[in-house]
């Protein structure tokens, strides 16, 4: 099953591709389109304005990733196609070194002996001694307990 953004995608996209020339749509493979035509939702009303711009029309992320997907892979000539590969190669950097550093094993054991330390610190300041008072009754059978046991 296929999710409910992306189905939204999928349609908002097949709009959007009415409206492009007829040599570019041919480019796009036809089990492409299929895929798109299986798994849009059909039951939304989007129409799609030359004159205004994506983010006008409030265009789904998706379905943006998804164009320019095609213009990357489909439309763009070889010097657009290699600036736009190596961009993404340049963030795909950038991310897994984020993850790196966030997940690095070294840096998450010592993380974990510093929150297992503040953790401790806490748990001792929070534990405190309670005075412990007998009732004048619970004296009073104590005292009992002790004359006759002496007997």
């Amino acid at each position: 099953m296929v999710a409910i953004d992306y189905q939204i995608a999928y349609m908002e996209v097949l709009e959007i591709l009415k409206h492009i020339p007829v040599n570019d749509y041919r480019k796009i493979p036809e089990e492409r389109l299929r895929l798109f035509e299986k798994y849009a939702k059909k039951d939304i009303d989007f129409h799609y304005n030359v004159s205004q711009t994506l983010d006008e029309q409030n265009v789904s992320e998706k379905a943006k990733i998804l164009i320019a997907i095609l213009f990357r892979d489909y439309w763009a000539n070889d010097e657009q196609r290699q600036k736009i590969l190596a961009s993404e190669k340049t963030y795909k950097t950038k991310i897994e070194e984020e993850k790196r550093k966030k997940y690095n094993p070294d840096n998450i054991f010592i993380q974990t002996n510093q929150k297992s330390k503040i953790d401790t610190n806490i748990a001792q300041n929070n534990v405190s001694m309670i005075e412990y008072k007998e009732s004048i009754l619970k004296k009073i059978i104590n005292k009992l307990k002790s004359i006759f046991h002496k007997n």
